[in-house]
């Protein structure tokens, strides 16, 4: 049996029930994009697994219990007696989600600190995901560690799947941050940028610019999300771009990226070409988009 893992920080997640109730729940970019894989993906053939860092607190045993649950192994989930999880809350505007952050004390920011348990992680696993978030939450040496593990990984022939998923917020420069997601993208086969994020801090005129800088630096496809409107498709056989149709109003535009992600990889894992792949991507964000919350029940 073949194994997913995806990589990153898993929080405890505040979010409205009401005008004066708010609720707890899970989740983290790249736990939602695991969450989707493993309804994707068959059961018998792949392993979801998850790869971070939490407490040994009662919240943090929640956030254990919830992947198990999830049916996302939680053997890459390390244990720190020092630190706790991170915390975020969700605020909506007419569709439109902006986070606030308590994330000082998360035990994820050191998940990458051990080059040992790094190894022994990727080397189990035949396809690696990880985010721009996932990186940003680390150390200039963790970053350097995971970099360096990614390396490894692709000369194995591991496939690494990479969303760069800018939060300018996270970085301690917007110099950095160009130059690991860059470094990030080197290792990794398929590269899922967001043209909106792409635009502001890269700089990219258009699409295709986008999905050359990315192809340019050792991605071997990229698809370039573009907030329901036209994607940009590239690979060795060129630049396409894939018409969504008609622009979605979004109920709550959260997962969004980390659904598309996910229903992308699954597809290309069970042999769709990049277009197939980017088609069933843009139908399931649809469908995540028109209700709430990162997590959709995809059996109604």
């Amino acid at each position: 049996m073949k194994q997913l893992i995806a990589l990153g920080e898993c929080m405890l997640e505040l979010s409205q029930a009401d005008s004066e109730l708010w609720q707890l729940g899970v989740a983290g970019d790249t736990l939602n994009t695991a969450w989707y894989a493993r309804r994707l993906l068959s059961q018998s053939q792949w392993r979801v697994a998850y790869g971070t860092r939490i407490g040994t607190d009662r919240f943090s045993q929640r956030i254990d219990d919830f992947i198990a649950n999830a049916g996302i192994e939680t053997t890459w989930i390390q244990r720190d007696t020092k630190r706790t999880a991170g915390l975020y809350a969700i605020n909506l505007d007419g569709g439109e989600r902006s986070f606030s952050y308590w994330r000082s004390q998360s035990a994820a920011r050191h998940f990458a600190d051990d080059p040992v348990w790094l190894a022994r992680a990727l080397h189990a696993s035949d396809l690696i995901y990880l985010s721009g978030i996932t990186l940003a939450i680390l150390t200039p040496q963790a970053q350097d560690n995971l970099l360096a593990a990614l390396a490894l990984a692709r000369q194995r022939g591991q496939t690494i799947a990479f969303d760069p998923n800018i939060r300018a917020s996270l970085w301690s420069s917007s110099t950095h941050m160009r130059e690991v997601i860059m470094r990030a993208a080197s290792v990794s086969h398929w590269v899922l940028p967001s043209f909106d994020d792409e635009q502001a801090f890269f700089g990219d005129s258009s699409l295709s610019a986008c999905a050359s800088r990315y192809l340019a630096a050792g991605a071997v496809d990229v698809v370039v999300k573009n907030a329901g409107l036209a994607m940009g498709i590239a690979s060795s056989a060129g630049f396409t771009e894939f018409d969504c149709g008609q622009r979605i109003q979004p109920v709550d535009s959260t997962a969004a990226g980390d659904s598309f992600n996910a229903a992308y990889i699954a597809a290309r894992l069970q042999g769709h070409s990049v277009l197939e792949a980017a088609q069933v991507g843009h139908a399931l964000a649809a469908r995540v988009i028109g209700a709430h919350g990162a997590l959709v029940d995809l059996a109604h």
